[in-house]
């Protein structure tokens, strides 16, 4: 199991320079990858899609690769007056048409990115052995930063899917009793109301047969059980899980609703939410997994 959060950086010299890789990412239900490269080296960027694929198959990625002089300057800065500029006549444009301008970090970074000062870069083909090194590193060290936290939300799931099945067996305990904890609140309330019934009286009987069908859940119990198991066996494999996750834990709330529309008793309620808010912790743990 893997996180989609993770981090991973790695640096060498090139060209008398710091060459850094960096690669980040947070949650994401689909692969949402961008890179950040030199100008002169933007014929890269496939490469580097193509090596971050390897090693992730969901996630928002950010890969930033940067060429550094002694005392931290980039090989490319951004040239701040130029964008300044740029920014103004977006500005100006803006008011001539009557539209609100409120620019946001994308459009900054757009903007900025555009207005970058020329450097000296080492040619695209003399960098690509080195921005290929780099990347590696920084890709398994983000790699094993996903492994160790998806080895922690592991151990999470398996505490909370034996939660669950403790509640499920409550219910399963439960459930057999009502029909009868019916039958004699039904009695009692005709006495109550002055009217005298048999236990064993046919309508009585019929009654209460037409509520036991009524509040059955022999099927969605063992439907939720198979599918815990289902959950337990995904936990075991290898690769991307999160999908096939978010749907077998989609089965299992169907099941857990229905349990509760049909229960009709206070302590099958009470097992009901806590299997409901046991299953939203773990979709939200859910979401964090590749």
């Amino acid at each position: 199991m893997k996180s989609m959060t993770g981090y991973g950086r790695a640096a060498l010299a090139l060209a008398g320079a710091t060459l850094t890789a960096q690669v980040s990412a947070v949650n994401r239900k689909s692969l949402d990858l961008t890179v950040s490269l030199p100008r002169e080296w933007e014929a890269l960027e496939p490469l580097v899609g193509e090596r971050v694929r390897k090693y992730a198959v969901r996630g928002k990625i950010h890969v930033d690769i940067e060429l550094a002089r002694d005392g931290g300057a980039t090989e490319q800065g951004w040239d701040e007056a130029a964008a300044t500029a740029a920014l103004r006549r977006l500005s100006e444009f803006a008011a001539r048409v009557g539209a609100d301008f409120a620019p946001t970090p994308e459009l900054l970074w757009q903007v900025a990115s555009a207005q970058r000062r020329g450097g000296s870069l080492p040619p695209v083909d003399e960098a690509r052995p080195a921005v290929e090194s780099a990347l590696d590193e920084a890709l398994r060290a983000f790699a094993a930063m996903r492994a160790t936290e998806g080895e922690a939300l592991h151990v999470d799931f398996l505490g909370r899917i034996e939660s669950l099945r403790r509640q499920t067996e409550v219910v399963a305990a439960r459930a057999p009793l009502v029909p009868a904890l019916q039958r004699d609140q039904m009695l009692r309330r005709l006495r109550e109301a002055g009217l005298e019934l048999d236990a064993d009286d046919e309508r009585v009987l019929k009654e209460v047969a037409l509520f036991a069908d009524r509040c059955d859940v022999t099927e969605e119990l063992t439907r939720l059980r198979s599918h815990l198991d289902q959950f337990a066996t995904l936990l075991k494999s290898d690769g991307e899980m999160g999908r096939k996750a978010e749907f077998i834990l989609q089965e299992m709330g169907r099941e857990v609703n229905t349990i509760g529309s049909k229960g009709n008793d206070l302590a099958i309620a009470r097992a009901v939410i806590e299997l409901k808010n046991e299953l939203e912790r773990v979709r939200e743990q859910m979401a964090n997994v590749e």
